[in-house]
């Protein structure tokens, strides 16, 4: 059924109408927007958002100079002829249509290509137009070859009238009111003086308002001028012809009407993206049930709104009531998480850092002060006429708004009425936001299951609300203090809180302490994740003061190793010299003494080699890498567990008995080499971009495959979380075009399922 509409303008809902409308380019898109309304239709609802997100990160969406041709079009199945202006219109429209379908096509994720597929092809009727016409809706000479030879004619058909006119000026200069020739009625004519009209041989075509002149077509130019006329007929039925030609191929292009339709929708859309930037939202999640969760939420019409943390559904609250002292922002976030709702069954995204709300079937909603004199209705009588229809209609899929429940009548009567319904609310199991300022309700809340408290920061000695939403907290009323504050007499103050009594202030005085706690253990919390933060970066300072120690290492192993090379290369070279000298006889001995020095010295630099550390025991143990025959391929161990053992294969871990596995020997690393830079032990197969932009992910990923490929590390887990969902896509969008990138795929349920990307690389 579609929404209540008493809710939908209490919510604003047609502020937001006007938003949109404000940011559309078409009439058709203006009008979808006037006429937008929330749905109940998840499909419709996601395919909605995909939609606009495909606008916001793919697509620019630009439909300037689009018209509205749909009356042109049925005008033209009607059988009028159009205009020329009139058929430009529709070439223009259709032009732009078509590129627009041409830029989703090159562009779009894929959201977007349904709706481009109904943008029809017209370019056949679009050239015909465009050759027809110039600029200004003229037809062109050569629009057709009978148009081109009309008019090839009539121009020096006119210069010989002209010609033969001007010939006749000086034979009739005395009867002329002016030495000119003139054009009356499609004709070409003298102006003579009325009093000598006689005078000339000829036909009358025109008079002047005074009368003082006519227009005579002499008798020599009259056979001439039939003939201009007769052509001139001709070009206005050639021309005619033409465009009814036209406006007949408007008539039979029967995609005209989809096309300017799925224009409208494409604005639409576009108008939801230009809205989602100027007011920074963000997409919603679809709950799977009635749970409500908005991180930061805020109202988008309100200027610098605090934001607010919302839940509903969750930890077994179904209804929040909200108290506090009057102008502290209930109503205002009421009316956020309803507006929410509505966006995000509009197709928009909402007000939120983060959202998760479900589908519901209507929003029920009992806000304001309503009087009606026309029906004699209080506005006690109006707030029971509004809670009837919620009573009547409230379930799990639909949201409860109320203002100032038990309100406009007596306290105690309106207490008890709002706590029989509330528990008949909590009976149908419905999910809303309740606000009041009645204190029994606020003692209710705390003893009744799926009722929770919740109020509005008030700062009292700024006497200013602070419009924080404090969950589980009851608000206070602050009346007598911000009286007393607003400088009411101090007598009056005294002999209210007489009449108010001691048991009449000891609620109040029950949530102050409770306030004075709440603020204590504030305070404490803030100074543990201080504390907490300052830990995590001397750690992080630890780490990396760890990390360039390990890597200043390595480099200087690396530069002694090529330092020992060149002293060994050169040792090399002395023996060859020294070798060379010992074939004469006579140079022998001391080249050989030389020889026997270079040896001594040679044996005391080097480095003792490192013995090979003798394997006892059981040579099979965690961390050994063994070859598994059955499956044909290699892993490390991962446990032992007496004659069993559990082996990593690649993604898999394997049960498989001792006998079943060969220990394999590790690699001989080449003598004389060193890899300077990060090696193989100090290299994190783990990769964190969580939080991370699209551009800076991609970039480190894009790094870290080929530091990993370089050193032969596979595979690589990625991690980049859930979310919504984009920057998984846009990484593997990246690893099916990496040439170093064999596989991925996602991680064990139980190592981060959807939230990380197993990368396999190539070795």
């Amino acid at each position: 059924m579609p929404f209540d509409a008493h809710a939908l303008d209490t919510l604003d809902y047609s502020r937001l109408r006007a938003a949109l409308r404000e940011r559309t380019a078409t009439p058709m898109g203006s009008e979808l927007a006037q006429a937008l309304c929330p749905v109940a239709d998840a499909g419709r609802i996601q395919r909605e958002l995909s939609e606009l997100e495909d606008a916001l990160f793919s697509v620019s969406l630009s439909l300037g100079g689009i018209g509205d041709v749909r009356a042109l079009h049925g005008r033209a199945n009607e059988g009028r002829v159009l205009s020329g202006q009139e058929l430009l219109e529709v070439a223009y429209a259709l032009d732009g249509a078509m590129t627009l379908r041409r830029s989703i096509a090159a562009n779009s994720r894929g959201p977007l290509l349904r709706l481009a597929e109904r943008l029809g092809e017209h370019s056949l009727l679009v050239r015909r137009i465009l050759e027809s016409l110039d600029r200004d809706g003229q037809v062109r000479d050569d629009a057709s070859h009978k148009l081109r030879d009309i008019r090839r004619r009539i121009e020096p058909l006119r210069g010989r009238i002209r010609d033969r006119l001007t010939s006749s000026l000086e034979k009739w200069a005395d009867v002329l009111q002016d030495n000119l020739i003139t054009i009356r009625r499609d004709r070409y004519v003298l102006p003579v003086q009325a009093s000598r009209v006689g005078q000339v041989q000829g036909i009358i075509v025109d008079a002047s308002s005074t009368g003082q002149t006519y227009f005579v077509e002499p008798a020599s130019v009259t056979p001439l001028n039939n003939e201009l006329t007769r052509l001139l007929l001709d070009e206005e039925a050639e021309v005619r012809r033409i465009l009814t030609e036209l406006s007949a191929m408007v008539a039979s292009d029967g995609e005209i009407a989809q096309t300017i339709e799925t224009v409208g929708e494409l604005d639409l859309i576009a108008a939801k993206a230009a809205l989602s930037r100027d007011w920074r939202l963000n997409r919603p999640e679809t709950a799977p049930e009635a749970v409500y969760l908005m991180q930061d939420a805020r109202h988008p019409l309100i200027d610098n709104p605090v934001p607010n943390d919302i839940s509903l559904g969750e930890n077994g609250t179904n209804l929040l009531l909200i108290t506090g002292p009057n102008m502290g922002g209930k109503t205002a976030t009421l009316k956020t998480l309803g507006l929410a709702v509505l966006m995000h069954q509009s197709g928009l995204y909402v007000a939120a850092s983060r959202a998760r709300l479900p589908i519901v079937d209507d929003v029920l909603v009992d806000v304001g002060d309503e009087q009606s004199l026309e029906e004699s209705l209080s506005t006690f009588a109006a707030h029971l006429q509004h809670l009837r229809y919620v009573l009547k209609y409230a379930s799990p899929r639909t949201l409860i708004l109320i203002d100032e429940l038990g309100s406009g009548t007596d306290p105690a009567e309106g207490a008890a009425l709002a706590q029989s319904m509330i528990e008949q609310l909590l009976a149908q199991d419905a999910r809303g936001v309740i606000t009041s300022h009645l204190a029994p309700l606020k003692l209710f809340a705390l003893e009744t299951p799926g009722l929770k408290n919740a109020s509005m920061g008030f700062d009292l000695d700024a006497l200013a609300p602070t419009y924080h939403l404090q969950v589980g907290q009851p608000g206070r009323s602050f009346a007598l203090a911000i009286a007393r504050r607003m400088g009411i007499p101090d007598d009056v103050m005294t002999r209210a809180e007489t009449i108010l009594g001691p048991e009449g202030g000891l609620l109040e005085r029950l949530l102050e302490n409770l306030e004075v706690e709440r603020r204590q253990l504030s305070q404490e919390l803030e100074h543990a994740k201080t504390a907490r933060r300052e830990a995590v970066i001397e750690r992080e300072r630890v780490q990396s003061q760890r990390q360039d120690i390990e890597q200043r290492r390595h480099e200087l192993l690396a530069e002694a190793s090529q330092k020992a090379e060149a002293a060994y290369a050169q040792a090399i070279e002395q023996v060859r010299g020294l070798r060379a000298r010992a074939r004469e006889e006579s140079a022998r001995p001391r080249v050989m003494q030389e020889l026997r020095d270079l040896r001594r010295a040679s044996q005391q630099e080097r480095p003792k080699p490192v013995q090979p550390v003798e394997v006892r025991g059981d040579p099979l143990k965690v961390g050994s890498v063994v070859n598994v025959p059955a499956y044909g391929a290699a892993g490390q161990v991962m446990e032992v567990r007496g004659d069993e053992l559990v082996v990593q294969l690649g993604v898999m871990k394997v049960g498989v008995r001792r006998r079943d596995v060969r220990l394999k020997d590790e690699a001989p690393v080449a003598a004389g080499r060193a890899f300077v830079g990060r090696t193989a032990s100090t290299f994190q197969t783990e990769l964190q971009l969580r939080g991370q932009h699209v551009e800076e992910a991609i970039e480190e990923l894009r790094s870290s495959i080929g530091e990993a490929s370089a050193l032969r590390e596979t595979p690589l887990r990625v991690v980049h979380g859930k979310g919504q969902g984009v920057l998984r896509r846009l990484i593997r969008d990246y690893l099916k075009n990496d040439k170093r990138v064999e596989s991925f795929h996602d991680a064990e349920p139980n190592q981060g399922g959807h939230g990380v990307t197993v990368v396999n690389l190539k070795v």
